[in-house]
């Protein structure tokens, strides 16, 4: 009689975490539009961030530092 109660005990813990399992990936679907919207505004912002690194590395002065600093290495001693 007490291995058949321990048995109900068991699967009713048994089932009361299947229940907790689908409640928590039922509950992940409903952020799935969140985490599209987080992935476009992090494009955005590392699109915005390449533009200025562009800008920054073709600007006159950034390239003939880098003009110069390649001369040097090449003209250099081994």
């Amino acid at each position: 009689m007490n291995g058949m109660r321990v048995g109900r005990v068991w699967r009713g813990w048994l089932r009361g975490g299947a229940r907790r399992w689908v409640r928590s990936v039922r509950s992940g679907r409903r952020d799935a539009g969140m985490v599209s919207a987080e992935y476009a505004v992090g494009l955005i912002a590392a699109v915005g961030f390449a533009g200025v690194l562009y800008q920054v590395v073709t600007s006159d002065v950034v390239q003939s530092a880098l003009q110069s600093l390649v001369a040097k290495a090449l003209h250099g001693s081994f």
